[in-house]
């Protein structure tokens, strides 16, 4: 999934140790504020060390995040992370298209083709009264 918006939060850089491994490991969270008629602020993390190096982000940057989302259980309650696995600068607009390469001579211009000349057509009349020949309900 993907969310468009700017950075308006960096909140502080966590880390630690694995219980199980003894492999250290970074966090570092966002907060997101969508740029639509109705904002909504979004908090995200970037989790692993190099990840973070390869995806800054700093306050008042509009960027595309590209995230999971994931709910986990924990002592009866329920917990959801969006973690970010790629932030790329500037809004991306995923339907766009590729630009295409640069061509080595432009065509020839050519003139625009002339507009038609307007059908002549009477203006409505309302205190003429009279017949109209129409058969619109109106």
């Amino acid at each position: 999934m993907d969310i468009s918006g700017k950075i308006i939060q960096k909140l502080p850089l966590q880390s630690g140790e694995s219980k199980t491994s003894g492999k250290p490991w970074q966090v570092q969270a966002y907060v997101l504020e969508t740029q639509e008629q109705y904002p909504r602020k979004v908090c995200f993390e970037i989790f692993g060390e190099q990840r973070i190096k390869d995806n800054p982000c700093e306050i008042d940057d509009i960027v595309t995040v590209s995230f999971d989302i994931e709910s986990r259980e924990f002592n009866g309650r329920w917990f959801t992370s969006i973690r970010a696995w790629k932030v790329q600068q500037g809004i991306v607009d995923p339907n766009a298209q590729p630009a295409a390469a640069p061509q080595a001579a432009a065509p020839a211009a050519q003139p625009m083709p002339q507009p038609a000349a307007a059908p002549n057509v009477e203006a409505f009349d309302p205190a003429a009264g009279g017949e109209s020949t129409d058969d619109l309900p109106f």
